[in-house]
């Protein structure tokens, strides 16, 4: 039995797969002040379903797979360690500098972005190597020692080390780890070369600082995790998701934080590109996971996962840069907690503020006053407030009333039903220019791909983004509504090794690249060795670009090793095409330049192919129609128990499909029909 958990902002999600390979989904609200309460409320939600003591339960669990926010919530919060940066003499302003680029070209006015540790904290060590390996300046051991006696007097949490040329050279860097290790013990520090060995300065130093502000805070979750899970009879193997859509270990997810950052949202693509290939014949996919708090977007194209080497963390050139290639996610702040207003100038708002798990929506009766887009779907009459998550919370349609009427309806002149619509349009709107963003700015016709709706929230209005965009179908699978968590069950236990070599094909050095290719398939293939999951792969790619270029591209490649020219010549036109795909030109006269060198070791959690939730049929029946609120009124919208459609079923708009976990609304002119996956596939219609 495997267990999978994504902790959102507004809901906790869990997806439990039996030994027979079938799959249950549960969900319980988010506790912030304690997320781990949280995911063993999940635990006990399926307990009580399953009609088993919760560690009856947990002791059948081989895996449990975990997807959190906690680390890209501490930085964005502020709530990180207070780190202290040690750089080679000359150089402390590398977090400063930063890499170059501006949002707003002819806004002077935009301040200059913070370093991401104050130069306060930046010390400067006596050394120098050069690109050659060669040591330029000795280590100055005794000045090191001085500044590391310094910083405990000073509060410093973690230390943060990015010497240059160490990706080269490191022996300075490790003999700092060493000194480090005997003055301070138990003080968590981060290498560079070992965490990130790329070339760039600023993306090696930024890793670097990132991972160490956040090895105290999350080595502390991990460990809480695991024992809280152990002490609930929790006896198996417990993973973490990882940004670049795969698992790792928790305590290797602890050693190496700075890989959880996007660790949920990274895994709804993941999810994605397994319906996407199972329930369609389509090339692309836009992959929308709707949870209470954001929108998050990402694309499945040509059958795979677009990573970006851009990675930030807030604004791009004014937030920080991770330094890591991820999976390229987007996210709004547009959910079902969004919270909608009238501002001075008369114009309606939908989010991004967000109502969150406390209060939560009006309708929700915690507090909650401001009205939300699940107030406004209880007004339409679109959710059913007797069985909204299966009737474990029971929703106040007068207050959902009263929030939009205030806060909406009377400001705009608008009948309260009117508002409602209104505030729906506009957030389908805000996520249908996201969608826009993320695809048009990349080459892709959003109108061609299949749209892909997860998340609680996603029913809400995924027809009318689907029909507002042109989408020849909107894919919403049995197991949507978590569809992060569903992810982590399809994902793969995964490690990345990196090396930077200089290669050019002008007069390629067939030792030199075999050397680094060697080493790090090596080291991929003792990682697959010791997972204990059986079988696993390796995946080869290099960063490379034409002669003269600034920037690299990935370009994956067919070996492990280089033998003949003709290996070469293959990589060559490889590296062309991906170029042509990227930039829309190719250059055939010039050598390529290889910069970076990457290996992935990947082992399958799961022989599973298929992944479809067990039936779960609604308690009680459901009445054949319901007034809901379509464009400009009432009318008797049918209702369908997601549960009990057959394969092959057709539905005709307007009507609302519902099952314990979410709520899918089927516009009029639209139709949808249950696939044998289970999954419901809806045509927007134009």
């Amino acid at each position: 039995m495997r267990f999978a958990v994504d902790t959102g902002g507004t809901f906790t999600d869990l997806v439990i797969e039996d030994d027979a390979g079938r799959l249950r989904m549960f969900k319980a609200q988010t506790t912030p002040l304690d997320p781990i309460a949280g995911v063993l409320d999940s635990l006990q939600v399926a307990a009580d379903a399953l009609g088993e003591p919760r560690a009856d339960l947990l002791a059948r669990g081989s895996m449990f797979i975990h997807g959190t926010t906690r680390a890209i919530n501490a930085i964005i919060t502020g709530n990180t360690a207070r780190t202290a940066l040690l750089v080679t003499q000359g150089h402390p302003d590398v977090l400063v500098l930063r890499e170059g680029g501006r949002n707003e070209v002819f806004n002077f006015a935009v301040p200059f972005p913070q370093p991401y540790i104050p130069r306060s904290l930046t010390f400067e060590i006596p050394e120098r190597t050069g690109p050659d390996r060669a040591v330029i300046t000795a280590l100055d051991e005794a000045a090191v020692i001085e500044i590391l006696l310094k910083l405990p007097p000073m509060k410093v949490e973690a230390i943060a080390v990015c010497l240059l040329w160490s990706i080269v050279n490191p022996e300075h860097e490790r003999r700092i780890g060493a000194l480090i290790e005997q003055y301070l013990p138990g003080m968590p520090f981060t290498l560079s070369h070992a965490l990130n060995p790329c070339l760039r300065e600023y993306r090696r130093a930024s890793s670097a600082a990132i991972d160490a502000s956040l090895k105290p805070l999350m080595s502390s979750y991990m460990r809480d995790l695991e024992a809280r899970l152990r002490e609930a009879g929790f006896g198996g193997r417990v993973f973490v998701v990882t940004s670049q859509a795969g698992v790792i270990d928790a305590a290797e997810g602890a050693e190496t934080p700075i890989h959880l950052i996007n660790s949920g949202p990274a895994m709804a693509p993941v999810a994605g590109h397994h319906y996407v290939g199972t329930d369609t014949s389509a090339a692309t996919a836009v992959v929308a996971d709707t949870g209470g708090t954001t929108y998050d977007i990402s694309l499945v194209r040509d059958g795979r996962i677009p990573w970006t080497r851009e990675t930030w963390i807030g604004t791009p050139y004014v937030g920080h840069m991770t330094g890591f290639p991820s999976v390229d996610v987007r996210s709004i702040g547009a959910g079902g907690g969004s919270i909608a207003a009238v501002d001075r100038g008369g114009l309606l708002t939908v989010g991004p503020r967000s109502a969150g798990a406390m209060p939560g929506p009006a309708c929700y009766g915690k507090g909650g006053t401001d009205p939300t887009v699940t107030d406004c779907a209880l007004v339409l009459g679109h959710l059913d407030p007797t069985h909204f998550l299966g009737g474990a919370i029971r929703l106040d349609a007068k207050a959902a009333h009263a929030a939009v009427e205030g806060a909406v309806a009377r400001p705009l002149g608008l009948s309260v039903e009117q508002a409602a619509a209104s505030v729906i349009a506009v957030a389908t709107e805000n996520m249908v220019q996201a969608i826009l963003d993320i695809t048009v700015n990349q080459g892709i016709d959003p109108a061609t791909a299949v749209l892909i709706a997860g998340g609680g929230a996603a029913g809400l209005n995924s027809t009318m983004i689907g029909r507002r965009l042109g989408s020849r179908a909107v894919l919403v699978p049995s197991l949507g509504a978590a569809l992060s968590a569903a992810g982590a069950l399809m994902s793969e236990l995964t490690q990345l090794y990196r090396a930077t070599r200089f290669v050019t094909t002008e007069a390629f050095d067939f030792a030199a690249a075999n050397d680094v290719l060697g080493n790090l398939v090596e080291r991929g293939r003792q990682f697959i060795a010791s997972a204990g999951l059986g079988e696993g792969r390796i995946e080869c790619a290099v960063e490379a670009r034409y002669a003269n270029q600034v920037w690299e591209i990935e370009v994956p490649l067919g070996v492990e090793r280089f033998e003949d020219q003709a290996d070469i010549e293959r990589f060559v036109e490889l590296f062309h095409a991906t170029h042509e795909s990227v930039f829309a030109i190719r250059d055939p006269q010039s050598p390529v330049e290889i910069v970076g060198w990457t290996v992935r070791a990947a082992c399958r959690l799961s022989a599973a192919s298929g992944f479809s939730l067990a039936g779960s049929p609604r308690n009680g029946g459901l009445p054949a129609t319901r007034r809901a609120y379509f464009g400009h009124g009432f009318v008797d919208a049918s209702l369908y128990d997601f549960g009990t459609l057959v394969d092959g079923q057709s539905i005709a708009g307007p009507a609302i499909v519902e099952s314990p976990f979410t709520t899918i609304v089927v516009d009029p002119g639209a139709t949808a029909r249950k696939l044998a996956s289970g999954s419901l596939l809806i045509e927007p219609g134009r």
